[in-house]
Order: C-alpha cells, then sequence, then structure tokens
C-alpha cells in the first residue's frame, strides 16, 4: 500500500481510494460479523433509537480508527511498524463493516460528520508519526485503552434482548485490547501528560454529536 515506488500522486490516489472505502461501502469484512446467524428480541422504539445511535458511535469511532491508523502507516519510520499498523488497520476494517450492517438492521444511518472525523484522525494519525514509532505506537495503545473503556460502557448499557448488538461490541472489545498490547511489545512508549485527557475530551465530543447525528 505504501511501496517506495509509488509516486506522490500514486500515495494520493490510494488514501482518497481508502477514505472513500471507510466513509462509503468500501469497507468489506474479511471475518464473518460476530451476529451472524443471531437473532435479537423485539425492542421497544425508545430502545432502538438508543442502540441505533451506540452503534453509530462504534461506526464513527472504526472511522476514525481506519484513518488513525492509515495515517500512521504513511509515515511511519520502520517498515515492521508499518506493516503492524496496516494489518490491526485491516481488522478494524472489519469492525467498520460490522457496524454498519447493525446500523442498516437497526433501520439507521451513519453520521453525517464522519467526513470530519475521517480528515482529523487521519492528520492526528501522521503527526503521531511524525514523533517517531514509540510515541505513535504508543499513541495506538492509548487510543485503544480508551476505545476498550467505552465499549465496555456500551455493553452494560445494551437492552438484553440485544444479542445481536452484544456478539459485535464483545469481539471488538477482545480485538482493541489486543491491539494495545501488540502496540506495547512492539516498543509503545507512555503518552505524556496532557495528551491523553485531551484524547477522551476528543471521543467525548465525537460520541455526544455521534450519537444524535
Amino acid at each position: 500500500m505504501f511501496d517506495a515506488h509509488y509516486t506522490p500522486l500514486d500515495r494520493a490516489l490510494i488514501a482518497l481510494n481508502n477514505a472513500l472505502d471507510a466513509l462509503g461501502s468500501g469497507a468489506a469484512a474479511r471475518r464473518p460479523s460476530p451476529a451472524a446467524g443471531l437473532e435479537s428480541a423485539p425492542m421497544s422504539e425508545s430502545e432502538r433509537r438508543d442502540v441505533a445511535g451506540l452503534m453509530r458511535i462504534n461506526h464513527t469511532g472504526e472511522v476514525c480508527a481506519q484513518a488513525l491508523y492509515l495515517g500512521q502507516a504513511a509515515l511511519a519510520r520502520n517498515a515492521q511498524t508499518r506493516a503492524h499498523l496496516l494489518h490491526a488497520a485491516d481488522e478494524e476494517a472489519d469492525h467498520l463493516a460490522w457496524c454498519a450492517a447493525r446500523l442498516h438492521t437497526l433501520r439507521s444511518r451513519p453520521s453525517l460528520f464522519n467526513p470530519l472525523w475521517y480528515a482529523g484522525s487521519y492528520a492526528l494519525g501522521a503527526l503521531a508519526a511524525c514523533a517517531g514509532d514509540g510515541p505513535s505506537l504508543g499513541f495506538v495503545a492509548e487510543t485503544e485503552h480508551q476505545v476498550e473503556a467505552h465499549l465496555q460502557s456500551h455493553l452494560e448499557r445494551l437492552p438484553d434482548a440485544d444479542t445481536a448488538s452484544r456478539a459485535i461490541l464483545e469481539q471488538m472489545k477482545q480485538d482493541e485490547a489486543r491491539h494495545a498490547r501488540q502496540a506495547i511489545d512492539r516498543g509503545g512508549t507512555s503518552l505524556p501528560w496532557p495528551i491523553p485527557g485531551l484524547m477522551r475530551l476528543s471521543a467525548n465530543l465525537m460520541k455526544a454529536v455521534a450519537y444524535r447525528i
């Protein structure tokens, strides 16, 4: 994806194609959805709207994850770090496709602000990569720890009847925890204050907007 022989135009077109995949219907899951074959019990209209809002947040989070990983991979200094980031992005694409399918089943739609979140996240990923592979991988680990925590809060909020959404979020939570461990094992360094707090503030803003719009 980021071969050294690619021209700047090639790289720009690849980045544009990746963005269109994440923001449109091009993201395809390589793994079957954990919700496949599960039939959730009927929910009330208020429960359906609440679950749709939660899944819209998670879908937006996966849009951001695609942009972060690809932005970091584009400027990674080490080929192994780049390969790790691209592999993680592939797994996050599964999450993106699963959330999109669940939103469709819930008769809802993705956030209208996803293009904005994607652009901002790609810039953040590229900025993290400029600091070096250690801080960049540390950024991955901190991001995944925060995502893992918010997925747990969503699992606690889901109605018992919604086994399909629960199965998706549980698998996502496992994957995010593994991505964080792998980033640390590969040399990720702890982020200095106040970066983790700023990341949480940004994530809270995204969640508040994506839940509704």
